[in-house]
């Protein structure tokens, strides 16, 4: 994210959580920029929230005591959203900032999370897509991390076609 400005807005998305109790919440809040139409362009990269990333245009509904929760994607950003658990030196935050820097050459941007030894990307259109995924791969095969698919585009799917 850039920084807190005055037209950011903490935007409040329900999580369903599965049997083994992941995620480790039942709502994640993200920052995002009010666009004063009941929409909201996302201004972080979500840890858990499925579906959406960094840029995404989303409606919001305000409850009774004027929190914004989080509706349909009114508008995709083509950002993909990858999310890391590392397993390389018990997810270290050495290790973490390593995964990082080794990402962010390509592209990408992102932070990590000390608790779930966690490492979140946004990775926009223009990152080095089939490189990203070859790299992902790679480190899943060699035990360095897990990753999932948080929120992906057409062109992120070509690339494991590739």
């Amino acid at each position: 994210m850039t920084g807190v400005r005055e037209d950011h807005v903490k935007v409040h998305f329900r999580l369903e959580v599965d049997d083994d109790g992941w995620p480790p919440a039942s709502v994640e809040s993200m920052w995002a920029v009010d666009l004063g139409n009941g929409t909201v362009r996302l201004d972080n990269t979500p840890w858990f929230v499925r579906g959406v990333a960094s840029d995404d245009i989303i409606g919001v509904q305000p409850d009774n005591e004027g929190v914004l929760w989080a509706g349909e994607k009114v508008q995709p950003s083509q950002n993909c959203t990858i999310r890391l658990i590392v397993l390389k030196d018990d997810g270290s935050a050495a290790a973490r900032q390593s995964v990082l820097k080794v990402f962010h050459s390509l592209g990408t941007t992102g932070e990590g999370l000390a608790q779930y030894r966690m490492v979140a990307l946004d990775v926009p259109p223009e990152a080095n897509l089939p490189k990203i995924r070859a790299l992902l791969e790679h480190g899943g095969a060699q035990g360095w991390w897990h990753w999932e698919e948080g929120c992906v585009t057409a062109a992120w799917r070509a690339t494991a076609r590739a």
